[in-house]
């Protein structure tokens, strides 16, 4: 109605000749630049846009999808819904524009369809005409979609008969739809001249002739459709079963009453006007089109006829009647009044419904919630059965774990070989060989740690896992006793046999059995009160269980990182305070840099830790313990590899005494 409106509009408008729409309110033609003859029955409304969210708030709906025809009344009122959505916390899942129809003609443009069948939301709004419900309609698939709430303006009677007995395979198409209706239109004395109106009283009307013939198979006398049979002298309209509609106004027919009825009001206005004011001869002048735009602009019943509204009211009231479309196995149809919307302005709305007579759209009431071993399918229609997964070792991730780990295990042993083999040369005794070799064969099961993390959780590897944080603490303690050895070494030159001492002794290596006991004993504790234990995590994957190892007690688990990290800061600042001393290979310096990335690594993994789930928790542990462990190995061992292997010359006691005597 709009687009003819605007067409017919354009041409009226080079003969000045008025046009009064009936249709809804459209923007476009309350243009008057570029339409000045237009005139529109309707005004903007907005009450439809606020019945809609007091129903969604009535039901606690808010995750809705919008589909809205593609113009510019489309476009209103997504602008006005989605503006009153995020006013009341509604969430809009998707939008969707309908292709613009005349009629029912289709666009056939099933991609529509396809996201109603992927979205989780369960509520959807259309709004549009008849050709958008036809739209959404033929896809071949749309039965398929169940559980879903439909709310949209109520069609015509009739238009909802076509679509229906069109889609009659199609047994709960838009079951349980909510429709917003206008209240049903009342005109004086039309009931009454339907009931008793005859094609004899209007001989020249072809209308009623065709009707008497199409319904009553008969033609009266003079009827303008020629003589067959003879039509029973009480044949009235109010015969007819009521499921036509007859004797219902429609929203069109409401309006186009009154379109005529100003039409009407407006010429009375002029004629009175004309012998009033002007002389005896010159009113039987006709009126000319151009004549009437004056008495439309200033009519006051271009603007105040509205839904539900007389001419002597002051309060602009628009009520709807909610309905619930309710389809029957056997193809009929029924209409249930389920509710009322009363709006006169943004405070004073109200919204009525009777929740029990509704019938709700198939499977919602039967719906189940899946158990927690199952997960619904994508059309939510069955539960299937959750796979067991976790880290396995043929998985990519568990691969790519599993051999890093074991290159830096076997190059570790490498780099073990190599030191035993130059055992006599001056960088492998300068820092205390003991300690040297501690530190390598401690390095060995940290790597190993790693792989207890990967393969099908059970008791005993869960149990094990605690071991890291031994494995570890003998060697950051073995890197805190090499520091402190820097230090008496540097310190037993020095006048005085404390520090002497203490270094022939051997006081430093007492650091590794004394800091490892207390992590034992904090270990212990954590065995003894709440050990780790194969647990199954339902929620990181919806559609999968993870077996994964419950730490147990998170408390003693943090206890174990938490003294770990002590022992990492204290070796750290030791050597840092100490990586300038003027000793012959002094490897403070590097203990300094293999301390910082191991505790970057921790105190990145923390975070981390808590915003992984499920398999990917598992192999964050396994890899920082990975980087970890090769962040000590690569800056302590590496370049004195570089010198045993690539530079001899400097590691020996010539070289040796050569330095010293530079100094």
């Amino acid at each position: 109605m709009p687009t003819f409106s605007a067409e017919v509009g354009t041409l009226l408008e080079l003969y000045k000749s008025p046009q009064v729409t009936y249709g809804p309110y459209d923007p476009i033609l309350s243009d008057k630049n570029q339409f000045p003859s237009v005139y529109q029955m309707a005004t903007k409304d907005s009450s439809l846009t606020h019945g809609i969210i007091c129903l969604l708030l009535h039901f606690g709906w808010t995750w809705v999808a919008l589909y809205v025809s593609d113009d510019m009344q489309g476009e209103q009122f997504l602008q006005d819904v989605k503006e009153k959505m995020i006013e009341k916390d509604i969430c809009v899942a998707f939008t969707e524009k309908l292709p613009a129809t005349k009629g029912v003609f289709l666009s056939h443009d099933y991609s529509l369809v396809k996201s109603i069948r992927v979205s989780s939301a369960n509520v959807y709004i259309i709004y549009g005409d008849v050709g958008s419900v036809w739209n959404l309609g033929m896809e071949k698939e749309f039965y398929l979609i169940f559980g879903k709430v439909w709310i949209m303006r109520n069609l015509h009677s009739s238009e909802w008969e076509d679509i229906l007995t069109y889609i009659v395979h199609m047994p709960y198409f838009f079951h349980g739809s909510l429709l917003f209706s206008n209240q049903e239109r009342q005109i004086s004395g039309f009931k009454q001249f339907l009931e008793t109106v005859n094609p004899s009283q209007y001989p020249d009307d072809f209308y009623f002739s065709k009707l008497w013939l199409h319904f009553f198979a008969c033609s009266l006398a003079g009827s303008l459709c020629g003589k067959l049979g003879d039509c029973p002298p009480n044949s009235s309209l109010k015969f007819l079963p009521s499921e036509l509609g007859m004797m219902r106004i429609s929203d069109t027919s409401y309006f186009i009453y009154h379109v005529v009825h100003v039409v009407a009001h407006v010429l009375s206005k002029m004629l009175l006007h004309k012998i009033e004011m002007v002389s005896p001869g010159e009113a039987d002048q006709p009126i000319l089109p151009w004549q009437l735009h004056p008495f439309l602009k200033n009519s006051q019943l271009t603007n105040s006829i509205g839904y539900n509204m007389t001419l002597d009211e002051e309060i602009y009231t628009i009520q709807y009647d909610m309905h619930n479309l309710v389809r029957f196995p056997d193809h009929s149809w029924l209409f249930v009044k389920v509710g009322d919307f009363i709006y006169r302005n943004s405070q004073d709305q109200g919204l009525v419904i009777r929740e029990e007579m509704i019938n709700w759209s198939i499977n919602a009431k039967q719906c189940i919630q899946c158990q927690a071993q199952e997960y619904p399918n994508s059309e939510k229609t069955h539960c299937l059965p959750k796979p067991v997964t976790f880290l396995a070792f043929e998985d990519a991730l568990g691969t790519s774990t599993a051999c890093m780990a074991l290159c830096f295990f076997f190059i570790t042993v490498i780099i073990f070989g190599v030191f035993v083999k130059h055992r006599d040369t001056p960088i492998v005794k300068a820092n205390n060989q003991a300690l040297t070799f501690v530190l390598l064969i401690s390095l060995l099961p940290c790597f190993l740690c790693s792989l207890l993390f990967i393969g099908h959780p059970n008791t005993t590897t869960c149990v094990l896992q605690v071991t890291f944080g031994i494995v570890f603490t003998v060697v950051v303690s073995t890197v805190l006793a090499k520091t402190i050895t820097v230090i008496l070494a540097f310190n037993a030159v020095k006048p005085g046999r404390t520090m002497r001492c203490l270094l022939l002794s051997g006081a430093s290596n007492s650091v590794i059995p004394i800091c490892s006991l207390i992590q034992i004993i904090i270990s212990g504790i954590w065995l003894r009160t709440s050990p780790p234990f194969v647990d199954i995590d339902s929620h990181s994957e919806p559609r999968n269980f993870i077996i994964v190892c419950n730490k147990g007690s998170v408390t003693a688990f943090y206890c174990v990182l938490g003294y770990l990290g002590f022992l990492a800061l204290g070796s750290f600042t030791v050597a840092f305070l100490t990586r300038n001393l003027p000793d012959t290979f002094n490897e403070a310096k590097f203990i300094t840099f293999s301390m910082l990335v191991f505790c970057s690594v921790w105190v990145t993994f923390v975070p981390v830790y808590h915003s992984t789930k499920g398999k990917f928790m598992v192999a964050m542990e396994a890899f920082s313990i990975l980087a970890s462990s090769a962040g000590l190995l690569g800056c302590i061992f590496v370049p004195k590899c570089y010198i045993i292997l690539i530079r001899p010359d400097e590691n020996s006691w010539k070289a040796l005494k050569n330095r010293m005597g530079s100094k």
